[in-house]
């Protein structure tokens, strides 16, 4: 008879080590997400026989490090620094409650300005609300 794990967190090393599919799991992508950022050298894990091992400490590490546009910087600033005022398109249509496309549309035909950092347009709050008050909260003309 074989025996099965029920607990995914393997009871050696003081269970703290996890298979794929339980990181996948923790990080809430999927396997393959985790097997490419192995085999990319972004997540620390070893190999037995068959399976990877991931410990729980190196999964912690990979997602404190994981990209995130949020934490994209540009000339040594972050780009889309909200304390600042500067915002991404999506963010600004969130914001907006709008289409992203919209905004794209916006800042191509001049109602909204936006400024290029590299491959990113970064938006500030004074124009995002200046583009609201006079674009999006517009009362038609009646007459």
């Amino acid at each position: 008879m074989q025996e099965t794990l029920t607990n995914p967190v393997s009871q050696e090393h003081g269970g703290k080590i996890v298979s794929i599919t339980e990181a996948a799991r923790i990080n809430n992508v999927t396997r393959q997400a985790i097997y490419v950022a192995i085999k990319q050298k972004k997540l620390k894990a070893t190999k037995d026989s068959t399976r990877w091992m991931i410990h729980l400490d190196d999964l912690d590490e990979y997602r404190r490090n994981k990209y995130s546009r949020t934490k994209s910087m540009y000339a040594g600033e972050l780009l889309f620094d909200n304390r600042k005022g500067f915002y991404s398109v999506g963010q600004a249509a969130k914001f907006l409650n709008v289409p992203s496309q919209k905004i794209y549309y916006a800042t191509r035909v001049g109602l909204l300005k936006a400024s290029r950092k590299g491959a990113a347009w970064v938006i500030h709050i004074d124009d995002i609300r200046g583009y609201q008050d006079n674009y999006l909260n517009r009362k038609p003309k009646i007459g």
